[in-house]
């Protein structure tokens, strides 16, 4: 079945973040759907660099969310942030993880990318993998709201990608990107502005 340009349009302007979920089950078929989805993603030479965690259960959510809460805490403390603030901070983080009721974490591995002799084109060649992990990314939170559900993509395993990693006894080769909260909404996602297109698109 073709979607037309109206309906595809509409999905992606519709999407919002969504950090509240209620408590109906998410059935483990259809996030596969979604991750099959993920994967139609282009990636360059189509090394396909993006790998999945899926975190179903509390225990290993709390786990995590408990985890990147600690790290949390020791860098904004690091950074003399008032620690009131920083508390609450480390609540909110552990009530939007522990309260979806699956969790997808979305790495990158290099083990297939090319090797060069010289950093430019390395980091490059990393960058490209990046972008290919984002957009694969980018094809889950639209496959999800196109099935009614609520998703939020979360950049904080970035900054704790190692613990990450051991808190969830993942393979090393994987690179925590982002997390992405997934369930059926209870209530409706912030309507966020664009910028305008004069400020973003120049036409040459």
């Amino acid at each position: 079945m073709s979607t037309g340009p109206a309906e595809f349009e509409a999905l992606v302007n519709s999407r919002k973040s969504v950090r509240r979920f209620s408590d109906a089950p998410l059935e483990l078929e259809l996030v596969d759907r979604l991750l099959s989805t993920a994967c139609q993603a282009p990636s360059a030479h189509n090394r396909q660099p993006w790998r999945f965690a899926v975190l179903s259960d509390f225990a290993t959510r709390d786990k995590l969310a408990s985890a990147m809460g600690e790290n949390l805490r020791a860098d904004r403390l690091a950074d003399g942030d008032d620690p009131h603030e920083i508390e609450l901070d480390v609540e909110r983080s552990w009530n939007r993880i522990t309260g979806a009721p699956v969790a997808i974490l979305v790495c990158l591995t290099r083990e297939d990318l090319d090797e060069y002799p010289d950093r430019d084109r390395q980091d490059a060649e990393v960058r490209m993998a990046v972008q290919g992990v984002a957009m694969a990314g980018g094809n889950l939170l639209l496959a999800a709201h196109a099935h009614g559900l609520g998703a939020c993509w979360m950049c904080a395993p970035l900054f704790a990608q190692a613990l990450v990693v051991d808190a969830l006894d993942l393979p090393t080769s994987w690179e925590p990107q982002g997390l992405v909260l997934l369930g059926w909404p209870a209530g409706m996602g912030k309507v966020r502005n664009r910028r305008p297109l004069e400020e973003v698109a120049v036409y040459l």
